[in-house]
């Protein structure tokens, strides 16, 4: 295995680690509906864990109201105890065909406690990105000392990590920043 490989393997790896954290943060309540909040709920659907998405349709109404229409509606009472298991603090009403989610405005004290959470995520974001280099650091000094690569090759590489390390971290700040404006916006 080159330098080259190792870079390119461990950049996968860091785009997995970004969309993860992206992912995470879509999930966070805002005071705003967005079909991220449910979209990822495990429903079970004849004993078989199936993803909200996947059982209905999930739309916006208006900035504090999403509409969950399943296609089958027998699905109701099983999506209905999933939303109230999840932690987003809301309770759905139906008519017999449609879930209705209301998502009061967050408090100030919540926007808070949200905006912390969501700097655990990023740095846990930040701490994986960096297991990433770490691993790969090691695998490229490896090649070096088993004189598979030069010297010189091995500093590049990490050199090369590095870059690559910083741009991702880059990425998540930015993703954090958004994500803390939209959290504390009144």
């Amino acid at each position: 295995m080159s330098t080259k490989e190792i870079l390119h393997s461990s950049e996968d790896k860091m785009k997995k680690s970004l969309e993860s954290v992206t992912r995470e943060f879509g999930e966070i309540r805002t005071g705003r509906a967005s079909p991220t909040l449910v979209e990822g709920l495990h429903i079970d659907y004849y004993g078989t864990p199936t993803l909200l998405k996947q059982l209905a349709s999930i739309a916006t109404a208006d900035a504090h109201l999403l509409v969950i229409q399943p296609w089958d509606i027998t699905a109701i009472p099983e999506i209905e105890k999933a939303i109230l298991k999840s932690n987003l603090g809301v309770n759905p009403s139906n008519d017999g065909k449609l879930i209705r989610l209301s998502f009061p405005q967050l408090s100030k004290d919540r926007r808070q406690e949200l905006a912390k959470e969501i700097h655990k995520m990023a740095e846990s974001g930040r701490i994986s990105l960096r297991t990433i280099r770490r691993d790969a650091k090691e695998h490229i000094e490896k090649l070096e000392k088993d004189k598979i690569v030069s010297e010189d090759d091995k500093f590049r590489g990490i050199d090369e990590l590095q870059k690559l390390v910083d741009k991702y971290i880059a990425r998540v700040d930015d993703i954090l920043k958004n994500k803390e404006k939209e959290v504390l916006e009144f």
